[in-house]
């Protein structure tokens, strides 16, 4: 249904989230991340109330894999669910309940998550993980690179429909946030969205907005 992917980069301190599906709307309930604390996604059979209480747990100290255990056991219909979580420190965690429908990937390491279900076949997940360690740049164009990457190795088994990056550095409000809900090609439309976002009159008024 959908792949997704969780990055926390250590020289600015962001913490990345990114995600594409073959439905509408994947930016709405899927991604999520605050600064200085941690990112998630929640999918599968989506729980979004797993958004709220990760966040809250983040926030609170709490461990990536704490979280995961702690959300999922709580959870009556915990094997139709995926979910992945980078904590503050870079640990990551994850789920993948056995309702799930195949393919079914997910690879974890320190500051790296990355998971997927529905897929068209079991090269996808690995294909994200290779495309975001070879890429340069912003953390925006690395996780663009791994969603690319992914659909091009077959991504979601019914072609993708909306996808979304989000990024926080050091503010409570995203330094990226940007979500194409439903397109042909809404990777094609990410990446113009992106290009809108860090430059010209937008990235002023970005770069003018009050900080803490």
């Amino acid at each position: 249904m959908t792949f997704s992917i969780l990055a926390h980069d250590r020289k600015s301190g962001a913490f990345g989230v990114a995600t594409a599906t073959g439905g509408p709307a994947v930016g709405s309930l899927v991604p999520h991340a605050r600064a200085g604390m941690g990112a998630l996604a929640t999918q599968g059979y989506t729980n979004p109330l797993y958004a709220f209480d990760g966040l809250a747990a983040l926030e609170a100290g709490q461990g990536a894999e704490a979280i995961v255990y702690a959300l999922t056991t709580a959870d009556p219909d915990r094997e139709r669910r995926q979910f992945i979580v980078l904590d503050r420190t870079g640990h990551a965690a994850g789920w993948c309940g056995s309702g799930l429908t195949d393919a079914v990937g997910m690879h974890l390491e320190t500051d790296l998550a990355v998971a997927g279900n529905l897929l068209a076949n079991g090269d996808v997940v690995p294909a994200m993980v290779e495309a975001f360690e070879r890429a340069s740049g912003p953390l925006e164009s690395r996780l663009l690179a791994a969603l690319t990457a992914g659909d091009v190795a077959g991504g979601d088994a019914r072609g993708i429909q909306s996808a979304a990056i989000k990024i926080y550095v050091d503010q409570p409000y995203p330094a990226i946030d940007v979500r194409v809900d439903y397109a042909r090609n809404p990777l094609d439309d990410l990446s113009t969205l992106i290009e809108k976002v860090r430059s010209g009159e937008y990235a002023e008024f970005y770069a003018g907005l009050p900080r803490r």
